[in-house]
């Protein structure tokens, strides 16, 4: 078992990246171009190898160079490929090309589990609204506090995500900055969450041991974020 999960999670560090200073298009980490602000130090990178799988690395920057902290091959993205974010729509399973904030944590653990990101325990009634009709599109959000149509089956494009029904890959599910303008029929609830048995339907996802370390080191005071690429 302990050579299986070393195989899933790397700790490195492994050899750095130069920081690219002069402008956030010019940062390149494994491959994949990082549209990191100036207040950015720590990048989640995921560079898509075969089919849905993805490698997954955890970067910090360290007296001016790029190091990567984590790293994992089994890695997995959208069974319906890769999209640049202006271009995805929604109910596609495809996952959006860019760079997105890693701005908030949900999860099945306690609040003393979790890292410094804002975090919110799943309770029964929370879900992720995806009601394009609804002004809480693409936000968290209980049916107790009404708002959005929760009662809509599965199978209704306007269906969101009743939280509870995924618990185990929502144990631990960082929440990215795509679509947080809102943009109706783009998509909602695009995260970094846990690995399930395949494919995500659009999310990015990595093994559970690589999550639980990655949501205790992510700080909002190094403004992370995620930046996906081919």
């Amino acid at each position: 078992m302990r050579t299986v999960l070393a195989a899933l999670l790397l700790v490195l560090p492994l050899a750095p990246a130069q920081a690219a200073a002069a402008a956030p298009s010019a940062l390149v980490l494994d491959g994949v171009r990082v549209a990191a602000g100036p207040a950015t130090t720590q990048v989640v990178t995921v560079n898509h190898t075969v089919g849905h799988r993805a490698r997954v690395t955890y970067w910090r920057l360290v007296a001016g160079e790029w190091v990567a902290r984590m790293r994992t091959d089994d890695g997995r993205t959208g069974y319906g490929g890769l999209v640049p974010g202006d271009r995805r729509v929604q109910g596609t399973g495809t996952t959006p090309l860019g760079t997105y904030g890693l701005l908030s944590v949900f999860g099945t653990h306690p609040r003393r589990d979790a890292g410094a990101l804002d975090y919110r325990r799943i309770r029964r009634g929370d879900h992720w609204v995806q009601d394009n009709a609804s002004p809480h599109y693409n936000r968290y959000r209980n049916q107790r506090q009404g708002g959005f149509r929760w009662w809509l089956p599965s199978s209704d494009p306007n269906a969101s995500e009743r939280l509870t029904d995924y618990r185990r890959p929502y144990e631990w599910s960082i929440v990215t900055g795509f679509n947080v303008e809102q943009v109706r029929h783009r998509g909602s609830g695009i995260f970094l969450h846990v690995n399930g048995r395949g494919a995500t339907a659009g999310c990015v996802s990595a093994p559970r041991r690589f999550l639980r370390a990655l949501v205790r080191r992510l700080d909002p005071a190094a403004a992370p974020v995620i930046a996906i690429g081919r």
